[in-house]
């Protein structure tokens, strides 16, 4: 497969995806008819197998669409795993530290080197040899690093943790960050939208490419993108399905005059 995401995003292009967690063959198309750029493929939250995930992968990757995958924690070989499977891209979740995105640079721009030789090379990019720099840079074109920001010490860290060569981009983590925070899904709370503008402005400013996953209206996607996010995490396949078959349901109830069912609450992913 033709890696495009990552010559979008160098482009400056804005980028469109959403999660997806059903196997069904037929779920490609419909992503497809809505023209997206990627599926976000998330293993930390939902029961996904291995095998599952690969399938997955194929199947979106040969339509054109982008698997991006979130592994369960920031563990190399679990991207080395997913980027076999046929990912293109790589999340990894509740990053804190520089050494956890060396990893993952290690794992998604170095691969298949490993061991000593690796972390060498991590700490000294410049002792690379010529014609192994030039292999694993052509073995590794169009792989995404990406990792989650959703702690308020992933923000005080931030200036140094976007500085680490080779990160891609940042998927802000709302429900994790409002709840480090203090502020469980308070998403409109002046201070969660004031963090969020930091974190978005910060990743411009280094030339990182940044969105944030909601699970709810478009309006909050809107915002953001005029706030500078280029990346759009819309919601997902769970999320979609509920929301619209609740509101369908209700609408045929109360055309008979049966009391509405009330949600049990949002999906958050």
């Amino acid at each position: 497969m033709s890696k495009l995401l990552s010559l979008k995003l160098e482009k400056g292009n804005t980028i469109y995806g959403t999660c997806v967690s059903s196997m069904a063959p037929l779920w490609s198309k419909a992503v497809g008819n809505a023209g997206l750029d990627f599926v976000f493929i998330d293993t930390e939250h939902i029961p996904l197998e291995r095998m599952e995930v690969a399938a997955m992968c194929q199947l979106y990757a040969a339509q054109g669409i982008a698997p991006i995958v979130r592994i369960p924690s920031p563990d190399p070989y679990k991207a080395c795993q997913m980027i076999d499977a046929g990912a293109e891209g790589i999340v990894a979740p509740y990053v804190e530290s520089e050494e956890q995105i060396k990893d993952m640079v290690g794992a998604l721009k170095y691969k298949p080197l490993k061991g000593e030789k690796l972390k060498a090379i991590l700490e000294h990019p410049k002792t690379i040899e010529p014609d192994l720099k030039g292999y694993v840079e052509t073995y590794n074109r169009g792989n995404l690093c990406i990792i989650n920001i959703e702690s308020i010490p992933a923000v005080e860290k931030l200036d140094e943790l976007l500085k680490v060569p080779g990160l891609d981009g940042v998927f802000i983590g709302p429900h994790d960050l409002s709840v480090n925070m203090g502020l469980p899904e308070m998403y409109d709370h002046p201070e969660f939208e004031k963090v969020v503008a930091i974190i978005i402005k910060k990743c411009r400013e280094n030339n990182i490419a940044v969105g944030i996953h909601f699970s709810e209206s478009p309006e909050r996607q809107v915002k953001w993108i005029s706030e500078g996010a280029n990346i759009v995490i819309h919601s997902s396949d769970i999320a979609i399905f509920s929301q619209q078959l609740s509101k369908d349901i209700n609408k045929i109830r109360n055309s008979i005059g049966d009391v509405s069912h009330q949600s049990t609450g949002n999906i958050t992913i």
